[in-house]
């Protein structure tokens, strides 16, 4: 009789688990989206799900490419989007293939363009997103900052040969870069990099010399500036100013009533101050802008102040735009470091939130260099911090101008991309993006505008009373 019950308890939960199938028996994690990040530095494949994933990698040299087994789910629909998400200009990644490789594995094949080292991992739920599996591939030889600031300079050049081509009715190659490099800020450097088996060599700062006084270039409105010619024997002291359009790729920054998000208005306005900057001489000497990111992609903020300096920047702006809890907030703000706690309780509360853009956007906590790491947390020097500030009420100076200060006065807190002891460095708030208004004034390319030319206004003011040290033309 026992034995006649236990026969049917059995059949029943047999006819229960036909019934659920396998993914209510033993569910194994769904995708929730998946994204793709290609940029020079490295290209990032993301996997969100609502479950945590395992994953085993397997790099082949020949032809390079990355195979990577993930447990804990099936080949979903959504899993194949990854291969519509590829884009031929990827600089990275050549292919993605995906298939079921055994029950609940999936594999994952990466064909490359070029060897890398790749690094994968997990990613806790934080803020907005569910578990993340994150493939970062990095190029075995990743570009140098200082040669994507010259080759920045290349392609400005030839596009300009071909414009001035097209004007003349001439062939392209007998107008290419037809100026010498010494009447070209980047020359030397351009001419060395162009030579086999050598890289410009950094110098260290000598002593302030012939530059005592700064005069202001700025470019009118709707027209290029009038750049005054290099005097003839003179050395040119080439200006270098970091810009740092904060937040990118995983990282959306905040995000506005409408749905702005931060790094994309932050982006195209550190876009419009790149060109007005390049547009600009101090003093007859030319000023050049370098990006630590111009694309949609995630910058850990060491990186960002490790870029800085090896560009060897006079000044590293980080341009953000600002978000509180309720939408009543507005104005410009301007920040810099401070090592003795914050000057006020919102400017904690904003570098609290600022500091966590890693966390958010996804840092390869594992692989992060512990001596670098260190060395961040060196507080910059007093002297870096007094010229902060004057970079700082300089550029809030004319941005009162334009519109709404948040607060008068240049706030200090301690903001982990500002800490570059060599280089004056500030963090610019745009605007509240969680102000209605604001966020519409961000958008609108007018504003833009105004906002880059008193940011420009602002760097050349500064310049104007603290002449940068004097240096070699090759940096």
């Amino acid at each position: 009789m026992n034995d006649a019950l236990n026969r049917r308890s059995l059949l029943r939960a047999g006819s229960l688990v036909l019934l659920l199938g396998a993914q209510q028996i033993a569910r194994g994690a769904s995708v929730v989206a998946v994204r793709i990040w290609p940029a020079e530095d490295y290209t990032r494949v993301t996997i969100e799900s609502d479950g945590a994933l395992q994953a085993r990698q397997f790099f082949i040299n020949e032809p390079p490419r990355l195979a990577v087994d993930i447990e804990g789910m099936d080949l979903l629909p959504s899993l194949r989007e990854l291969v519509g998400h590829l884009k031929s200009d990827d600089p990275n990644i050549a292919g993605i293939r995906v298939a079921q490789n055994a029950p609940n594995v999936v594999r994952l094949v990466l064909d490359l363009k070029k060897p890398i080292k790749p690094q994968v991992f997990s990613l806790q739920p934080v803020a907005a997103y569910q578990h993340r599996l994150v493939f970062d591939l990095y190029p075995l030889n990743p570009p140098d900052p200082l040669e994507q600031l010259i080759s920045q300079r290349i392609r400005e050049l030839d596009a300009a040969s071909e414009r001035a081509a097209r004007l003349l009715g001439l062939e392209t190659d007998k107008v290419a870069r037809s100026g010498s490099p010494a009447d070209d800020p980047l020359g030397d450097l351009i001419a060395q990099a162009e030579r086999p088996g050598t890289r410009p060599k950094p110098g260290p700062g000598a002593p302030a010399g012939e530059d005592t006084t700064v005069a202001e270039a700025v470019p009118k409105k709707g027209s290029p500036a009038k750049q005054p010619p290099p005097g003839k024997g003179k050395t040119e002291r080439l200006i270098i100013v970091a810009l740092d359009p904060g937040h990118g790729g995983e990282d959306p920054g905040a995000i506005g009533p409408r749905g702005t998000y931060e790094k994309k208005v932050v982006l195209q306005i550190a876009q419009k101050l790149r060109d007005r900057i390049n547009e600009t001489r101090v003093n007859g000497n030319p000023m050049r802008a370098y990006m630590t990111r111009d694309k949609d992609f995630f910058v850990p903020l060491q990186v960002r102040v490790q870029k800085a300096q090896a560009v060897q920047a006079d000044l590293f702006i980080s341009l953000h735009a600002d978000a509180f809890m309720s939408p009543r907030p507005q104005g410009a703000s301007v920040y810099a470091l401070s090592t003795r706690g914050a000057t006020s309780t919102a400017a904690r509360w904003m570098a609290n939130k600022e500091n966590a853009a890693d966390l958010v956007g996804g840092l390869n906590a594992k692989a992060a260099d512990a001596t670098v790491r260190r060395a961040l947390l060196d507080m910059s020097t007093t002297a870096q911090i007094n010229d902060s500030l004057k970079l700082g009420t300089a550029m809030l100076g004319h941005v009162k101008k334009i519109g709404k200060l948040h607060k008068p006065r240049v706030e200090q807190a301690n903001f982990a991309v500002l800490r570059a002891p060599d280089i004056p460095s500030v963090l610019v708030e745009t605007a509240f993006i969680s102000n209605p208004d604001e966020e519409k004034r961000l958008n609108d390319p007018k504003y833009q505008n105004d906002l880059a030319d008193a940011l420009l206004r602002g760097i050349v003011a500064y310049f104007s009373k603290n002449p940068p040290l004097a240096r070699s033309r090759q940096i």
